[in-house]
């Protein structure tokens, strides 16, 4: 392989097309307006993968991977329940939060504003 063959990858995450789809139905919350999520795969580096998700306004569950992300836009609430060994907590998310998530985490989201992230998550 000579040096010319490799290229970097680049792209604009903030403003990339992203395919929206309803939530599962297990991760409606009662009484809150049904989310949409859209996701794109941008790579990956050794065992992580790396990508943009996006949330639109309202609320879902969901029981979480190995995960840094940071925010690139938008406003939301993430709840962490006291379950499996993790203690309750609550993080504003806004652009520039920086937010470590661990396996089996559960938590509730709840966006104001859509939001998108940079994920790094096995």
């Amino acid at each position: 392989m000579t040096s010319n063959s490799l290229r970097a990858s680049h792209h604009q995450a903030s403003r990339l097309g992203l395919p929206h789809q309803e939530i599962e139905s297990e991760q409606q919350l009662a009484g809150q307006p049904a989310a949409t999520v859209g996701l794109m795969e941008l790579g990956t580096l050794d065992d992580a993968e790396i990508g943009v998700w996006e949330m639109s306004v309202g609320a879902m569950a969901d029981i979480e991977n190995d995960e840094w992300f940071v925010v690139l836009s938008g406003q939301a609430t993430v709840q962490i329940l006291e379950a499996g060994g993790f203690a309750a907590q609550e993080i504003e998310l806004a652009p520039g939060s920086v937010v470590r998530l661990h396996q089996g985490m559960e938590t509730r989201w709840t966006v104001t504003q859509t939001l998108r992230k940079i994920y790094f998550a096995r």
